[in-house]
């Protein structure tokens, strides 16, 4: 698989989320197939695997996901770069460094490893970014971390972290339907070496071209019930962006999926989605991705459609 840089750290130009197998879609799938899925992506050329510590069923406890991530990839932990999140949700007491230090010791451990290729912030709270960042900076002093990153946040923030501690990634949502982060955010992470890592690249699966305004998501522990674009109405106004991919895809023997990351991979030289699936079949589909060239006319053109057509439902970085 073709590779891109993420800050100084060489993955894959298409990752993998992790997510789904333990949150956020559904019934989770059996352990083992888990691990399977992961491997399997591994075998394919994936080397970029995401998690977080909070990734649990019904976010009910911590770990889950970062223990599967952990097992599936223990054999071939230092061909694979792996990054995780943690969550801080108050100010609290005693030393930022402290706490998140305790959060990394509990997160490596799951993940069976002795580094973290990228540490994220997984969302913003009271504690200054500042304090945040310069924890980040000891950690990557002592070898613990490689690089640090963001999760949902704008320039301001971004820029405000990155004096203090140079972040190796900023992971924000992005795709043809939640474009926000092209106006200020991307330009800032190009000129400032910053990799880019979108999640929710396919729009939790509207632009598959596999979602129609009679599909139903499972009561439990899905958020596709909350997506705004996924409600039944604006699934059915979003067609339009759905019928325009299924025509591009039809013409580059691709599915609608792998031609809306190429398109963002075409677009920006640090972008490296993290699409997420627990399906096996769709993993290796989204990785098949960077496979998919695109003239300069042919993103034109996709790019031309894309902007004509209006988009139903915003998450925005104020989503979850």
């Amino acid at each position: 698989m073709k590779t891109r840089m993420v800050n100084n750290i060489e993955v894959s130009a298409v990752g993998m989320g992790c997510m789904a197998f333990s949150h956020g879609y559904g019934k989770i799938p059996e352990e083992a197939y888990s691990i399977e899925a992961i491997q399997n992506a591994y075998a394919h050329g994936c080397t970029f695997f995401d998690t977080a510590e909070v990734y649990s069923p019904n976010l009910a406890s911590v770990g889950h996901n970062e223990r599967i991530v952990g097992k599936a990839l223990k054999d071939v932990r230092e061909n694979v770069v792996i990054g995780t999140k943690l969550m801080l949700r108050s100010v609290g007491v005693g030393s930022v460094y402290k706490r998140i230090r305790s959060h990394l010791e509990g997160s490596l451990e799951r993940l069976r490893t002795d580094y973290v290729d990228i540490y994220y912030l997984h969302r913003m709270s009271a504690i200054p970014v500042e304090k945040v960042a310069d924890a980040m900076g000891r950690l990557i002093d002592e070898g613990l971390i490689r690089g640090w990153g963001l999760s949902q946040v704008d320039v301001d923030v971004i820029d405000r972290a990155q004096q203090v501690t140079p972040l190796a990634a900023v992971q924000n949502i992005y795709s043809m339907v939640e474009r926000d982060s092209e106006t200020r955010i991307i330009p800032y992470c190009v000129e400032n070496n910053i990799g880019f890592v979108p999640f929710s690249p396919i729009a939790s699966g509207l632009l598959s071209g596999m979602i129609t305004p009679e599909t139903r998501f499972e009561k439990n522990d899905d958020v596709r019930n909350w997506v705004p674009q996924l409600s039944g109405k604006n699934i059915a106004g979003n067609q339009p962006i759905v019928e325009m991919l299924k025509g591009f895809a039809e013409e580059k023997n691709a599915t609608p999926a792998q031609i809306s990351l190429a398109w963002m991979l075409h677009k920006y030289p640090n972008v490296v989605p993290i699409p997420g699936s627990k399906n096996k079949g769709r993993i290796i589909e989204n990785l098949d991705a960077a496979k998919v060239t695109l003239t300069y006319e042919q993103l034109a053109a996709l790019e031309a459609s894309l902007n004509s057509l209006r988009v139903y439902g915003h998450r925005g970085l104020g989503g979850f």
